[in-house]
């Protein structure tokens, strides 16, 4: 009797091609859909995550005349959000690889919309302060989450497209706040209103709950997209503890970058609006001074997309994933320079088109250092990396807040010291990224 032949593995779907943006979608499209619902389902969690954090801020006028608070009592509150979003950025990561993403993930918006929705039972600075820093706690397993679904779901020629769209969550939860927090609070009072933003997180966590697998274990998922899903052939890495994992060159070159780069969104989000208003007498007119910031985040989601499809197409036309992030992050870093003229702009729309390069540009850097951190990771430590880089960033935007305000202080509200520094920052962690991080995913020593 003869041998039979071992049967040859099944061919690869194609990829994408590395046309344009639109021509790239349809192909991802047609080669299946599963992976885009779930990262449809992490853009969502993505924006409810902003729209509870940034519903305080709204609402401070008419809770500060309701509660007499002072400047110092608001700032007070704020801190122990920062607090609990830099400790639970590291916690988050770990329970995050350690009991997988989908009962993780749910945990953390489940209890980041009851602390959103204990706000309206608070009556007292004390309590505002135990909220907000639940809310920080919880709220920190967002991008952790997002990474790690990402890392499951797609491979290295999308992951940097995948998550330039769930972070574009972000200023998309910047611009509804504000327009849809002022109706609630005229319709139903500031408790009602945070009542009602904390139910629709526990709706979101019910609907992750039945959508949500892993793709192995997907009842709906092809087998040809699962295949595309898992052709990055990659070394099998048994869960890490935290000591293997602060080893790891990866941790720290995602980790310092964070650090110097994600305090200055911190930055654009608190400073902007004096900014604008000191240096171009907007005051608060919806007009004068909302039109600009829509303008600035409006270009932040598109700098948030386009930043992953950059280097996706550099992958797409044959380019390794680690060279294709590290040179889509050079082009951001150069982008983000000329945000040094803004300060001597003659208009507020000339100082909008110099600011809006640079938030979009800094968008783009993001979705490009968050999948470098991806494509160095394995996928058993990714979200205790992230959470660790992501708990640096953290601190790095409390010591921001404090520069920021010394600065000011120090030179009579001088901005262009600050728009000086902000290049500065890209292209220290850009170098620091291109010496330290791996040019693969590592292993721990000793494993």
């Amino acid at each position: 009797m003869s041998a039979s032949l071992p049967s040859a593995p099944a061919p690869l779907p194609p990829a994408p091609a590395a046309g344009g943006l639109f021509a790239g979608a349809r192909a991802a499209f047609a080669i299946g859909r599963v992976r885009w619902s779930m990262l449809g389902l992490v853009f969502l969690a993505t924006t409810l995550n902003y729209v509870d954090r940034a519903a305080l801020g709204i609402m401070q006028p008419v809770l500060s005349a309701a509660m007499h608070w002072t400047a110092q009592d608001y700032a007070d509150i704020n801190f122990w959000f920062q607090v609990g979003y830099a400790v639970g950025y590291i916690l988050q990561g770990r329970l995050i690889d350690r009991i997988g993403v989908k009962w993780a993930f749910a945990g953390a918006v489940v209890v980041w919309s009851v602390a959103a929705a204990g706000h309206g039972l608070a009556t007292s600075v004390a309590g505002f302060m135990i909220a907000r820093f639940f809310l920080g706690l919880s709220e920190a397993g967002n991008y952790p989450s997002c990474v790690k679904t990402t890392r499951l779901w797609f491979p290295a020629r999308e992951r940097a497209m995948a998550a330039g769209i769930f972070n574009a969550g972000t200023n998309v939860g910047a611009m509804m706040t504000p327009l849809l927090v002022p109706m609630l609070l005229s319709v139903w009072g500031w408790q009602s209103t945070f009542f009602l933003i904390g139910a629709v997180g526990l709706l979101w966590a019910v609907a992750w709950l039945r959508r949500y697998h892993d793709p192995e274990q997907h009842p709906t998922v092809t087998a040809a997209e699962r295949q595309y899903i898992e052709q990055d052939q990659e070394p099998t890495v048994a869960p890490m503890s935290m000591l293997q994992v602060l080893r790891l060159r990866a941790t720290w070159a995602y980790a310092l970058a964070n650090a110097l780069a994600a305090p200055v969104f911190w930055f654009y989000l608190y400073w902007l609006p004096p900014y604008l208003n000191k240096t171009f007498g907007l005051g608060i007119s919806v007009t004068k001074m909302g039109l600009p910031l829509i303008v600035i985040y409006l270009a932040a989601d598109v700098g948030s997309i386009a930043g992953g499809w950059l280097s996706s197409r550099m992958i797409g036309a044959g380019m390794r994933a680690i060279p294709a992030r590290m040179w889509s992050m050079l082009v951001c870093a150069l982008l983000i320079a000329p945000i040094v003229f803004a300060s001597g702009a003659d208009s507020v729309w000339e100082a909008v088109a110099y600011l809006s390069l640079a938030i979009a540009a800094h968008q783009a850097w993001t979705a490009n250092v968050w999948s470098l951190a991806m494509d160095t990771s394995a996928k058993s430590a990714v979200s205790s990396v992230f959470g660790f880089g992501g708990m640096c960033g953290a601190i790095g935007g409390m010591f921001m807040t404090q520069l920021v305000g010394w600065v000011l202080t120090t030179t009579n509200n001088d901005y262009r010291v600050l728009f000086t520094m902000i290049p500065c920052a890209y292209a220290i962690a850009l170098v620091w990224v291109f010496f330290v991080a791996p040019r693969r995913i590592e292993t721990p020593k000793g494993a």
